[in-house]
């Protein structure tokens, strides 16, 4: 009887806890939701809050490719035949604040664009900058320099802290773009990673120190879309919202 008694207890004891486990993931899925709804009445654009990709088409496509989808009220991008399933923006955007939240898998390598050209004769990172999205500790880009780590402005400005969380575990994002101002940052899990200018002197200098300096169209556009890059690795992003500035 005893042993039975005890059984129970064990019995209700896990079941309880699994009951507030799935209460709390319910309650901060509406806490997200909420929260969104909220922001979008402060001025705040809603691109994606787990139930819609209608903010969103492929590059130089009318539609979202097959290889993104909706997961867990993530939109995850899972690899298929080969590159070149990067999505934009429906709308284009020049002066902006967006927030982002990534999930990157082990050994994987993604972005996050704007200032997107679509042209039918040229990869969408011919004209965008990027924000790395990376894992930091295996994949090898992060040892070939660290303007090409979680956080960078791709290949032309580093991080000045290495604020990435493991692959498997989410990190937000903030980009701000002021054309107006001259300024970008990047802003990776709450710490200000990176600075830089938009145009003049400091601009065309740090492209003539990249990999972009004979690239026509690069970091030319101000009024362009936003995108996400396919770069052949299972990757996941949420709550992502943009303020025009």
């Amino acid at each position: 009887m005893k042993k039975i008694t005890i059984l129970l207890l064990a019995v209700l004891t896990f079941s309880s806890c699994k009951n507030e486990k799935k209460e709390t993931e319910l309650n901060d899925e509406a806490k997200t939701k909420s929260d969104l709804n909220k922001e979008t009445k402060d001025n705040w654009i809603v691109l994606f809050d787990g139930s819609s990709l209608d903010a969103w088409r492929g590059y130089l496509m009318d539609s979202v490719p097959s290889g993104w989808s909706i997961q867990d009220n993530t939109l995850a991008f899972t690899p298929g035949n080969g590159e070149g399933q990067d999505i934009i923006t429906k709308e284009k955007f020049e002066n902006f604040e967006l927030s982002i939240d990534w999930k990157i898998s082990e050994g994987g390598n993604s972005g996050i664009f704007w200032s997107v050209l679509e042209d039918k004769n040229a990869k969408i990172y011919e004209s965008a900058l990027e924000v790395q999205v990376l894992d930091n500790e295996r994949h090898p880009d992060a040892k070939a320099g660290t303007s090409h780590q979680a956080g960078a402005l791709y290949d032309l400005v580093s991080p000045t802290s290495n604020v990435v969380h493991p692959a498997g575990e989410w990190n937000t994002a903030v980009i701000k773009i002021n054309h107006n101002t001259n300024e970008g940052s990047s802003t990776l899990n709450g710490t200000l990673v990176a600075t830089f200018p938009l145009q003049g002197e400091k601009w065309d200098e740090m492209i003539a120190n990249s990999k972009f300096k004979n690239w026509t169209n690069f970091g030319k556009i101000h009024n362009g879309y936003l995108g996400l890059q396919d770069h052949g690795n299972k990757v996941w992003f949420r709550n992502i919202k943009i303020k025009k500035l």
